[in-house]
């Protein structure tokens, strides 16, 4: 550590590192530094150079580097077991982009290496900070919809140029990886390890193509759980909707700060992935005297870098890890359980 601060390296320039990493460590001056960035080749025609960071394109020169005591792995994914076991190998803490590794074999490999190393290891759970997941939270909360009886959960695009292209299966590169390891964490985050879980899982263009549709339902007794995503929707289903013996609530839009970020509108501006009021959900409802509520409810703020923040408390601070190995390993027996039998 220099001055409290976690030192930090990082595997891949691309946009993972820049886009969702980046710009919220940057911000937390009093807690992060970042020293090196490694990648096959440096480029800086889509991402400008940072003030005071040292790009290499010699790996070695992160994983040797004693000052480093965290590296960032911001690859493909068909890169992060060897990463990470190299990460590791070096005596550094490691945190990893989603999906965390292709299978659970692999990732219960990696968490063990870790244990034994005494190192923190995490994948990088972003969404469990979305505005859209944490206002949903808030009304649940509320105790204003009663007792929880469904819950719906939509990532849709209107993209069949994505599937159409594709014209041969690989499991790690389906839609239930690239997209189901954000909203199934969202739901083992919240909800814990479900009762069961149904899974529909489909190439909508025929065997031998992507996995371009997915619908599970996880059950936690009488509550259903639906997470539900597809490359062919024209107009996008409610972001969330959940029901309650006493009410309704429906946000229609996304978290914003992908959005944002696409935009290069960067965490710095104080409206960051800010809902306005046409963003906001509905709530509807009935109070214990019978009386009819239908009100809109302020977004939650989200903040990708509160991963960041619970890795530093978790790292400097002792406190508990907050994305927990189980429920990263849940997660990889979901996704590998959702595309088995697929060809």
């Amino acid at each position: 550590m220099k001055d409290r601060k976690l030192v930090l390296g990082y595997i891949g320039n691309g946009k993972s590192a820049n886009r969702y990493h980046l710009p919220f460590v940057l911000k937390r001056e009093d807690k992060f530094v970042v020293k090196t960035i490694f990648d096959i080749q440096i480029r800086h025609d889509i991402w400008n150079e940072i003030e005071g960071v040292t790009y290499t394109n010699n790996v070695d020169d992160v994983l040797n580097d004693p000052e480093i005591d965290m590296v960032v792995i911001c690859t493909t994914h068909h890169y992060h077991y060897n990463y990470a076991k190299m990460v590791l190998e070096a005596g550094k803490h490691c945190l990893v982009e989603k999906p965390f590794m292709e299978n659970s074999e692999e990732a219960r490999e990696i968490f063990e290496l870790a244990s034994s190393k005494g190192l923190f290891v995490s994948a990088y759970q972003n969404r469990r900070y979305d505005s859209d997941f944490l206002t949903v939270q808030k009304v649940i909360e509320s105790g204003k919809l009663g007792d929880l009886l469904e819950l719906e959960m939509h990532f849709d695009y209107f993209r069949p140029e994505v599937p159409e292209s594709v014209h041969e299966f690989d499991a790690a590169h389906s839609y239930l990886y690239g997209h189901g390891c954000h909203t199934l964490d969202q739901v083992i985050s919240y909800f814990g390890k479900p009762d069961h879980i149904h899974y529909d899982v489909r190439q909508l263009l025929g065997e031998g193509r992507m996995n371009d549709y997915f619908d599970l339902d996880l059950y936690y007794g009488i509550l259903k759980v639906s997470v539900k995503s597809s490359y062919f929707r024209i107009k996008e289903r409610p972001s969330f909707i959940v029901y309650g013996k006493k009410g309704m609530f429906v946000k229609q839009t996304k978290d914003r700060q992908e959005e944002h970020l696409k935009l290069f509108h960067m965490p710095t501006h104080s409206d960051f992935g800010v809902d306005t009021l046409e963003h906001y959900g509905i709530l509807t409802y009935v109070d214990d005297a019978g009386n009819y509520h239908e009100e809109k409810v302020e977004s939650v703020k989200g903040d990708y870098g509160r991963v960041y923040d619970g890795i530093y408390d978790s790292i400097v601070h002792g406190k508990e890890q907050v994305i927990k190995p189980w429920q990263t390993l849940l997660q990889m027996e979901m996704l590998e359980t959702g595309v088995k039998g697929l060809k």
